[in-house]
């Protein structure tokens, strides 16, 4: 069912993980450490999670299929 608690928990681990994949796509594109636009790679990250969340709101395999599996 959406927006259940499981439906929240799968929604949220799936948007970190975006999250954490789309900064970690950002930063080879810089040399060095120092040369990160860590506003940029912030800023695209959470945009990625967001639209994640959003996306979630079209259906989760992960929380439709402990819904079907209750009698």
């Amino acid at each position: 069912m959406i927006f259940s608690k499981k439906w929240w928990r799968a929604a949220i681990v799936r948007a970190l993980r975006t999250v954490a994949q789309a900064a970690a796509g950002l930063l080879p594109a810089a040399v060095t450490v120092e040369q990160v636009d860590w506003r940029l790679v912030a800023g695209s990250a959470l945009l990625a999670g967001l639209v994640s969340l959003l996306t979630s709101l079209g259906g989760l395999p992960e929380a439709e299929e402990q819904a079907e599996t209750r009698p």
